[in-house]
């Protein structure tokens, strides 16, 4: 049995050589297929051995990971090619993948932007408002590492380290993770609170990162209000919420090539007991996944 890593290029060279398809169609399937082998690692499942309900929690996890539906189905169509590969070649028997359903796409644009859509929310915002740079660094907060809106209408300033580029945030069941931060948002968020020196701060807000022109926290509603406004001026028709570019985050970094592992713990989706826990886990490695294969900051210095 070949190393996994040696199947999927051999995978792509029949993709490319003996089925006809494009090169970058042959690494996008390879792509989710290493995804797959990601996640099979993780559980020590050769690949030999996956059935039906593996499958299932995979694609589970991607779900629950707020990817699109068009993107769960391409990598469902990917993976589907590649186990028809697998028989193929003689190394499995019997298909697992053969009776697993795609996704019902709606008819409606995916809640996923791209990215050029989040370049013109940025570029949609007004250079001579008081909140200019608030609202700038509030969407490359979100887009840059897929906080939830209340984990971004919580972020303190204790927590907040710019030299590491690190934010401890407190999730779903008040489980707290380590989020990197790309050098861009750590520069935005360095001049923001600098000028929110400047605000008249109000005793509930003295520890929060955002605040209102009152010197008071903002509200999960006034977060949707800023990311619905921005789509607006810049003529994005979809359906765009705070959780949309959480979702993008998500997606982009998937299909960018990301690690699923890593993916996961920037969302928060594993289980964390403490932060001390936490902390023992390589920060490095999440940055240089958010670095390496996050659109916005690519190839960026660390």
């Amino acid at each position: 049995m070949k190393p996994f890593k040696k199947i999927v290029e051999d995978y792509e060279a029949h993709l490319v050589l003996e089925k006809g398809l494009s090169a970058n169609t042959g690494n996008s399937y390879c792509t989710d297929v290493r995804h797959l082998g990601d996640f099979l690692e993780e559980r020590k499942i050769g690949v030999t051995e996956v059935t039906e309900n593996v499958l299932h929690e995979f694609l589970s996890i991607v779900h629950d990971m707020g990817i699109s539906p068009r993107s769960q189905a391409r990598m469902l169509s990917g993976i589907k090619s590649f186990f028809k590969f697998l028989i193929l070649e003689g190394y499995i028997e019997e298909n697992p993948v053969e009776f697993i359903e795609s996704p019902q796409l709606s008819r409606e644009l995916p809640d996923v932007l791209s990215i050029e859509e989040i370049d013109a929310m940025i570029a949609a915002i007004p250079s001579d408002k008081e909140e200019s740079l608030r609202n700038h660094t509030i969407i490359e907060t979100l887009y840059g590492s897929g906080l939830r809106v209340s984990e971004l209408v919580e972020a303190r300033i204790s927590r907040l380290d710019l030299n590491e580029r690190l934010l401890i945030v407190e999730g779903k069941g008040s489980k707290e993770r380590l989020v990197p931060i790309s050098p861009v948002s750590a520069s935005l968020l360095e001049n923001w609170l600098q000028q929110r020196n400047f605000l008249n701060v109000k005793p509930e807000g003295n520890d929060i990162i955002f605040l209102n022109r009152r010197g008071r926290p903002l509200t999960r509603v006034m977060i949707f209000y800023i990311i619905k406004q921005l789509a607006a001026l810049a003529g994005i028709k979809k359906r765009v919420s705070p959780h949309t570019l959480r979702h993008s985050f998500a997606t982009h970094l998937l299909e960018g090539g990301a690690n699923l592992r890593a993916i996961q713990e920037m969302l928060g989706h594993e289980s964390i007991a403490t932060t001390e826990l936490y902390l023992h886990l390589d920060r490095s490695r999440l940055r240089r996944e958010l670095l390496d294969h996050h659109p916005h900051y690519k190839n960026k210095s660390l």
